[in-house]
């Protein structure tokens, strides 16, 4: 899926400003993915004042991470309509108001909706436009820099958990939140940064309707990203889709979407039982609570090293398995580890756990780049998040619910490892499935499919994908753009007569 880089000056970049953009998505995910969990640690404060049980306080982590996750086709939309740096901008001060506004709360409705709701769309409507840019910048060096934008989630989770207790003990809940709210402003400062990546084409003219002809999706503010239309007829000008929901027909993608459902019901559920675990089986507090360190040190360490290591040159065309064979590892953690009970072994647990945890975060967004292409990847990653969060909703609750009834931790191990190694097995066969029809399909001028297009990318290796507008019935003018630009196009020699018959 995707092995070669783009040929200097066409593409993107792969460097320049794209480590400024790439250092933003650090910041960004560090807050989408830390924010939710560090806010913990004012429930007790919280459970105090109102009066509340912990589940009912818990709510407000819950629906901040659901407006995570379940926002992402909305965000899609945004983000083709508007680009990224505006639904950013706009971002950042949802999350900030948000936190601003939960200070002055009399109830905990009113969490729900300032922290909850405005925060938790807030961090949305950064984190998956941070994502689109970043592909846009990076193509040879994309499993890199994904490997070091998923970092900033261990890291910032590190880092905001004391920082909220310190806040919480000098000031209180009220002047915490004031302060973190204040803090979500530098979400519109990374928003700002997200700069258009430069295109080797002239700046493309709008339309009426003030779009660029011929942007792909999530790339409306690009300077001549992709081949641009803007000399042809309005007849002949394509309309952008706000939300391609044809991306559902793609078998990689679709491949994928089920491999995601699967693994997020089952990977999250160690990691937020494993202190209970220890503590189960007679960890000190304190030790206990020290299993989860181990886990995010590792996991800062495993993000960025996989990502250098999936960017390698034989092993960029495989990153599929390499992402399956990670699920599959830690699957297998929690069933081989689901009788710990020594301190030894938890600590080996964790190990294990951080590095497949830490694999699987720097690979999950890198193959859902390279199966369905940068045009579609907005459309694509707002219908992941949607399942994500769906499969969010049942795990960990579930897991939650078979603990009270059961009193046994054994058991929630070994489901949530079969899940996760499910995922694992079935990412790799599906996709060796998919592989194989693609190879014995008969080639055709307008063949697609998503395993069509990972055998193009290993085959075409450096090659740059043509544009297939001259194949279209009814693109004849938009052809003879193209070739009074130079550009190439794909069977020309045979899509001319063709659509030169089918004007007439």
């Amino acid at each position: 899926m995707g092995a070669g880089g783009p040929r200097r000056g066409e593409g993107p970049p792969d460097g320049g400003w794209g480590w400024v953009v790439l250092g933003a998505c650090f910041v960004v995910t560090g807050f989408a993915y830390g924010f939710p969990k560090a806010v913990s640690v004012f429930f007790r404060a919280l459970m105090r004042d109102f009066g509340a049980g912990y589940s009912d306080t818990a709510w407000v982590s819950s629906i901040m991470l659901a407006m995570l996750y379940g926002t992402g086709p909305v965000s899609s939309i945004l983000v083709t309509r508007f680009g990224c740096r505006p639904v950013m901008l706009a971002g950042g001060l949802l999350a900030s108001a948000g936190m601003i506004l939960a200070s002055f709360a009399t109830r905990l409705l009113e969490l729900y909706l300032t922290a909850g709701v405005l925060t938790g769309l807030g961090l949305a409507l950064n984190f998956q436009p941070s994502l689109i840019m970043l592909g846009l910048y990076f193509e040879r060096r994309r499993p890199l820099a994904n490997g070091l934008a998923a970092a900033g989630s261990p890291v910032f989770l590190s880092a905001l958990s004391p920082l909220g207790q310190q806040l919480l003990e000098r000031f209180g809940w009220r002047g915490g939140f004031l302060l973190l709210g204040g803090l979500l402003l530098h979400c519109c400062a990374c928003g700002a940064v997200m700069r258009p990546p430069p295109g080797p084409g002239p700046r493309p003219r709008r339309d009426s309707a003030g779009d660029r002809a011929g942007d792909a999706p999530g790339e409306a503010e690009a300077d001549g990203a992709g081949p641009q239309l803007s000399e042809a007829t309005p007849k002949t000008r394509p309309r952008r889709r706000l939300l391609d929901l044809a991306v559902c027909t793609d078998r990689a993608f679709a491949v994928y979407a089920v491999t995601k459902f699967l693994m997020a019901l089952g990977l999250f559920v160690p990691a937020i039982l494993l202190v209970n675990y220890a503590k189960d089986a007679g960890v000190p507090d304190t030790d206990a609570a020290f299993l989860l360190s181990i886990v995010g040190f590792v996991d800062i360490v495993a993000r960025p090293a996989c990502g250098a290591l999936a960017g390698l040159a034989r092993l960029r065309p495989h990153v599929p398995y390499l992402f399956s064979l990670a699920l599959l590892a830690n699957g297998l953690t929690d069933l081989s580890s689901a009788r710990a009970r020594s301190y030894g072994a938890l600590v080996a647990f964790c190990i294990a756990f951080g590095l497949s945890y830490g694999m699987v975060g720097a690979l999950q967004f890198e193959v859902l780049m390279a199966a369905v292409g940068a045009p579609r990847f907005p459309s694509a990653l707002g219908l992941v998040l949607l399942l994500e969060a769906v499969a969010v909703l049942i795990g960990p609750p579930s897991a939650g619910r078979l603990v009270d009834a059961l009193k046994n931790y054994e058991i929630i191990f070994y489901l949530a490892g079969s899940e996760v190694a499910l995922a694992g097995v079935f990412m790799a066969v599906a996709t060796n499935c998919c592989l194989r029809c693609a190879k014995a399909a008969p080639a055709g001028p307008g063949a697609e499919g998503g395993a069509s297009d990972t055998e193009d990318a290993e085959a075409e290796g450096d090659s740059e994908p043509l544009p297939v507008v001259a194949e279209e019935p009814g693109n004849l003018e938009a052809l003879e753009v193209l070739s009074a630009r130079g550009e190439p196009t794909e069977s020309e020699t045979e899509a001319r007569p063709r659509l030169a018959a089918e004007s007439v």
